[in-house]
C-alpha cells in the first residue's frame, strides 16, 4: 500500500515592513519530486488553504523545468482544518521559506498534525524555516516537541547572512533551543540532516533531497 505525505506549506506572504516573502520553490519541490518517486502519494495542504505564494528570491537564478512543474501544486492548496484524521498520513514534511514563521507557529492544526502523527511515530520532517512548525508543536503531556531531540534548522548566522534577519519575528535557531533543542550546524549553506528517531530535519535549501531521502528511509 502507498505510503501517504502530507507536506504543510505556508500561506504567508509578507515580512514585517511589508517585505514580501512565502514559500521557497525548491524545499517543496525537490522533496515532492523524491515522493512521487518513491511512489508515495502526496496531500499539499496549508493552515488556511487555497494559494501558498512563492517567494520570488527562489525564482531568482536558473530553476529547472522539474522544479517551476511544481509551482501549480501551490495554487490551491488544502486547509489543513478540513483535515478530520491525520492519522492516516505516515509521515509530514514542511518545506521552508520566510513566510512559514509568520503563520505556522499559530496554526492549531498543524499542531494537532504533528502531535498526532510524532506520537503515533510516524514522520515528521522540515527543513530549512520549515521547522517554525515545530515552534508550537507540543506533545501531550504540554511538553515542547523538540525538547531534547537533536535537529538541524536555518542558523541564525545563515538568516544575518540574508539580511532578513531584522525582518522576522525570532530567530528560528535560538527559539528553538530556548525549547531545548539540541542543534547541530554546519557551515552556512551546506548541507546538513539530523535524524533522532521519527524527527528528520535539515538546515537550508542545500539539505531538502537529503531531508526527503531520510524520510523515505524511515517509511521503508
Amino acid at each position: 500500500m502507498s505510503k501517504h505525505i502530507l507536506m504543510v506549506v505556508t500561506n504567508a506572504k509578507e515580512m514585517k515592513e511589508g517585505h514580501a516573502t512565502g514559500l521557497w520553490l525548491s524545499e517543496f519541490a525537490e522533496a515532492y519530486i523524491e515522493f512521487k518517486n518513491a511512489g508515495y502519494t502526496v496531500t499539499v495542504a496549508s493552515p488556511n488553504g487555497g494559494e501558498s505564494p512563492i517567494d520570488a528570491r527562489s525564482l531568482e537564478d536558473e530553476v529547472p523545468a522539474e522544479i517551476q512543474a511544481t509551482a501549480p501544486l501551490l495554487k490551491e492548496t488544502l486547509d489543513l482544518k478540513s483535515i478530520e484524521d491525520f492519522s492516516a498520513f505516515d509521515a509530514i514534511f514542511m518545506p521552508g521559506g520566510h513566510g512559514t514563521m509568520f503563520d505556522l507557529p499559530q496554526s492549531d492544526a498543524l499542531n494537532n498534525a504533528l502531535r498526532t502523527l510524532f506520537e503515533a511515530n510516524k514522520t515528521v520532517a522540515a527543513v530549512c524555516h520549515g521547522p517554525a512548525g515545530l515552534v508550537s508543536a507540543t506533545l501531550s503531556d504540554g511538553t515542547p516537541l523538540v525538547a531534547g531531540k537533536t535537529i538541524a534548522t536555518f542558523t541564525d548566522e545563515e538568516e544575518r547572512a540574508t539580511g532578513l534577519d531584522v525582518y522576522m519575528p525570532f530567530l528560528l535557531e535560538t527559539r528553538l533551543r530556548e525549547l531545548g533543542a539540541n542543534i547541530i550546524t554546519a557551515d552556512n549553506f551546506t548541507e546538513n540532516v539530523q535524524v533522532d528517531g521519527n524527527l528528520v530535519t535539515g538546515q537550508n535549501p542545500q539539505s531538502t533531497i537529503a531531508v526527503a531521502k531520510a524520510v523515505i528511509t524511515t517509511l521503508n
